[in-house]
């Protein structure tokens, strides 16, 4: 603990416009983001620092987001597509998928398309989620104990899920081969 600083100690970095605008084009190298956590970022460093420049600190934050939205460093509607689908192939529901895209501050014109896909998707997610947490059909043994079973749609909503899928796919018991083909059938035509 000898070499840390008390962060009160340390200077506070003096930051000007170009400076924003070098923290955002690094950030937006780095990470697929949203307008809105570009601004957050932005808006945190100039908290963090003293601001130097003439101009008003917010100000020059909006600037350098629509300049970066000039560049096509930034669309909301490609980075609302590009998380859902992520989201929807890791096994989470429409209703994560839509926190989500809120948290990042994405407007439902731009996510809209994003929700429709991931609703198009929500079994398909829903019976990969359950594949990768051995859960319903893919379990080892079936869960005949009612706390158990609850525990599994518990799981299933905290993912996302309506309680009706997770319930339709827990219905089907493990080894029941023709409803779990019948299943990965209508997954297939979504």
């Amino acid at each position: 603990m000898a070499n840390r600083r008390n962060p009160s100690d340390r200077r506070r970095a003096r930051l000007d416009a170009a400076r924003l605008d070098e923290l955002a084009l690094a950030y937006v190298a780095r990470f697929a983001t949203s307008r809105a956590k570009l601004l957050r970022y932005l808006s945190r460093k100039v908290r963090e620092s003293d601001w130097i420049d003439e101009g008003e600190a917010m100000a020059a934050c909006e600037a350098v987001a629509d300049r970066m939205e000039r560049l096509r460093f930034l669309d909301d509607k490609h980075y609302a597509a590009m998380r859902a689908g992520a989201m929807t192939r890791r096994g989470l529901g429409v209703r994560r998928v839509k926190a989500q895209l809120f948290v990042d501050g994405i407007s439902a014109d731009d996510s809209g398309e994003a929700i429709s896909e991931a609703e198009e998707k929500a079994l398909a997610s829903a019976v990969g989620f359950a594949k990768r947490r051995r859960l319903g059909p893919f379990a080892l043994r079936a869960a005949d104990d009612p706390k158990e079973r609850e525990r599994q749609v518990a799981a299933f909503a905290r993912a996302g899920h309506s309680l009706a899928l997770a319930r339709r796919i827990l219905a089907v018991a493990p080894g029941d081969e023709a409803a779990l083909a019948a299943l990965d059938g209508e997954a297939a035509l979504d």
